[in-house]
């Protein structure tokens, strides 16, 4: 009995998994977790499923295809990682699984931690400042690459240089780019652009600091502090094209420029010898088409000159003429003004018959007889109607008037009660044997005492209605 009466809340399987995974996404919305990847599998998708585990425990992970491309290590069973990604279940078959956004090997958590507080660092005792930054020269005529001898990154700077500028004079200041010997070699190489020697000719006017892409081991070279401090001392620009356009390093942040990449490190430093060629033809063209355009220009003006020019003489004679013909234009607008003013005095004397006084007033002395005169017409007709409408509403007065009844002989019976015609009595039921009431007649008033009180059976009922 006590369980059929038990308030209970029962949940569908669906409704129960969909609660659980929004507590777990919500508690942990995102963990890193370090373990060993096993049973890796890459279906056609693009999407990654492994497991997670260490001695005692291990869970499911997925990571999709849109962030798995982004990783720079492909992952592979045994190998030791650290994981970032946020906790949810996969509600289809109620399994607890961790949805990752990041990979790197287990090393590396150690590595980005020193790279933090170095950066930090760096940026605080200003290294990084945005006033520090150098322009690149518009026109170099000198760069230094530092850069290994043999890796990939210097062909495609190489081949660079020749396509977009060939006169480009490039140096080589060759270095270990990862490993041990790396540090002191990239340091040696900027601290000798500072102090280049005569005997080399002209010191370089922009620094390429390059080399191919690797994980965060194989680029820590250009994050160390000594490499770093050795950029911000260097004489000139440097330019930083470490690594692909993902790879972030310290020397990016201190050297002046930073490149995605050592050919687009190589494009920012070279002008385009064929986009100057190009420009000079268009300028060529357009010096020459001006040119051209002058001198026609100034032949044309030159011959409008020689036309206009002619033989003094005919320059008197057109003036002279020019200068009768002004006299006759002045003598006929003379003319004309005169006939103008005769006329505007012959309009005004006109216009100054009709408006004088005499004339005015003979206009409004009839005008004035005029409007008299219908004034009085209208004012005897009112009158008339007037005096006709007071005479109907005397008639109507005088027939409905009290007083011309009581003039027939007939009287108004009133209770006194201190006004001139007192409360009228229109029904026996107002008074009784013995009340003195007033009787209205046409030439005065009675006072009377009812002695006796004789309703009308037959009409009672309509007086009372």
């Amino acid at each position: 009995m006590l369980a059929e009466h038990e308030d209970r809340t029962t949940y569908t399987v669906s409704e129960l998994s969909t609660a659980v995974r929004f507590l777990l996404e919500e508690r942990f919305p995102l963990v890193w977790v370090e373990g060993e990847i096993s049973n890796l599998r890459v279906p056609s998708s693009g999407h990654w499923y492994f497991t997670l585990k260490d001695e005692h425990a291990q869970i499911r992970c997925a990571m999709f295809r849109n962030r798995n491309r982004l990783v720079r290590v492909k992952p592979d069973d045994g190998m030791q990682v650290m994981v970032r990604g946020r906790i949810s279940l996969y509600e289809a078959r109620g399994d607890f699984q961790l949805i990752a956004d990041h990979i790197e090997p287990s090393g590396e958590g150690a590595l980005r931690a020193a790279f933090e507080a170095l950066k930090q660092s760096l940026d605080r005792e200003g290294l990084f400042a945005f006033e520090r930054k150098r322009p690149l020269p518009e026109f170099p005529t000198h760069v230094a690459v530092i850069s290994s001898a043999t890796g990939a990154a210097l062909r495609d700077i190489v081949s660079v240089f020749r396509r977009r500028a060939p006169s480009l004079r490039v140096t080589l200041l060759p270095s270990a780019v990862q490993g041990k010997e790396a540090e002191a070699q990239l340091n040696r190489a900027l601290a000798q652009i500072s102090s280049w020697p005569a005997e080399l000719g002209p010191a370089p006017d922009v620094v390429l600091l390059a080399r191919g892409g690797g994980s965060i081991e194989d680029l820590w070279s250009f994050n160390l502090e000594s490499v770093a401090r050795s950029v911000a001392a260097c004489a000139v620009p440097v330019v930083s094209a470490v690594g692909h356009e993902t790879d972030i390093t310290i020397c990016d942040f201190v050297a002046d420029v930073r490149a995605p990449t050592p050919s687009a490190g190589a494009e920012l430093i070279a002008p385009d010898s064929r986009e100057f060629e190009r420009a000079l033809i268009g300028f060529r063209r357009s010096l020459a088409s001006h040119a051209a355009r002058q001198v026609r220009d100034g032949h044309r003006d030159l011959t409008h000159l020689a036309k206009r020019l002619t033989d003094p003489r005919r320059q008197l004679q057109q003036q002279a003429q020019r200068v009768d013909d002004a006299e006759q234009a002045i003598r006929r607008g003379a003319r004309r003004a005169l006939r103008e003013q005769r006329s505007r005095a012959r309009q005004l004397r006109l216009r100054l018959g009709r408006v004088h006084p005499g004339t005015a007033l003979a206009r409004r002395g009839t005008e004035l007889g005029r409007l008299f005169g219908v004034l009085t017409r209208g004012s005897n007709v009112h009158l008339h109607a007037a005096i006709q409408r007071l005479a109907g509403l005397s008639r109507a007065l005088h027939a409905i008037s009290p007083l011309d009844t009581l003039a027939r002989g007939y009287a108004i019976v009133a209770i006194p009660d201190g006004s001139r015609w007192g409360t009228p009595v229109n029904r026996v039921a107002q008074v009784q044997r013995g009340d003195v009431v007033t009787a209205h007649i046409a030439d005065g008033r009675l006072s009377a005492t009812v002695t006796d009180v004789q309703p009308e059976p037959s009409s009672g009922a309509d007086h009372n209605d």
